[in-house]
């Protein structure tokens, strides 16, 4: 297959106009007009994909955050991301990258986590201004409303999470859930004023903890953990597209936090 071709669908499915101002979604290393023969499937790319890729014969990289989200001044190898991307240039793998676009349509990333929790009426959380179902973030209901621990150990359980963070308990069911993929702090206000039991997402600040002011219980389940389904729903989109084309699940841990 022409990487173009593969390019265009993806793009079809998340256009890079969706991407946040950021942020550094498509094609980062490569030449769209190479032919591809497989590709790995990973939630982030480093050295380590890149030399997985080499070993398994695949010349491409889907990943869902972007190895490089700012300029680069440099290619002497100073950094892990210098080091990733010469290496990907120099063993001809091209690098394509599907992030906040991935995010923000209303089958993305967030509506993946929707159904892994088989949350009800999912919607979007906030929408762009202008734009029907895009935007940040997802809310949906539990068909069977739970006690908050109990939904707790589902999230754990659902995400492989070793450990969860939350704010104080409200001591009353979950029905109404709020929640988005990545760091999502910033939507907070937007779940407290859709009256959510609970918003789960990551990389919550402390201070940030404080604005729930017991109106709202906040989840902090993990950046890693919320967001490595991303590489299915890459496969899905490819696979229903191109159901030949080589795909492979990353073996490589990319989580950089590690839980004692």
């Amino acid at each position: 297959m022409i990487l173009k071709k593969l390019i265009t669908h993806l793009e079809e499915t998340a256009p890079l106009v969706y991407q946040e101002s950021y942020d550094n979604a498509g094609l980062i290393v490569g030449d769209e007009n190479t032919e591809v023969h497989a590709a790995v499937v990973s939630l982030d790319c480093t050295e380590a994909v890149v030399e997985e890729a080499i070993s398994k014969g695949a010349n491409l990289i889907i990943s869902h955050h972007p190895i490089v989200f700012g300029g680069l001044k440099k290619f002497n190898g100073s950094n892990y991301v210098e080091r990733t991307v010469i290496k990907a240039i120099q063993n001809k793998v091209a690098i394509y990258a599907i992030h906040t676009n991935l995010d923000n349509v209303i089958a993305g990333v967030n509506k993946k986590i929707g159904d892994q929790l088989s949350l009800k009426k999912l919607k979007i959380l906030s929408e762009k201004k202008g734009l029907k179902d895009v935007g940040s973030g997802m809310i949906g209901m539990l068909e069977n409303p739970l006690d908050e621990l109990d939904f707790f150990q589902e999230i754990k359980a659902v995400f492989e999470a070793p450990c969860l963070k939350y704010t104080a308990l409200l001591n009353k069911k979950v029905r109404k859930v709020a929640f988005c993929g990545g760091s999502g702090s910033f939507l907070l206000s937007e779940a407290i004023r859709q009256e959510a039991d609970v918003f789960m997402s990551s990389d919550f600040k402390y201070h940030q903890y404080f604005d729930a002011e017991n109106q709202i219980v906040i989840v902090d389940l993990g950046h890693y953990e919320a967001e490595k389904c991303t590489k299915d729903l890459i496969c899905e989109i490819v696979t229903k597209k191109f159901p030949t084309f080589m795909l492979h699940f990353s073996e490589v841990n990319t989580n950089p936090v590690n839980y004692l």
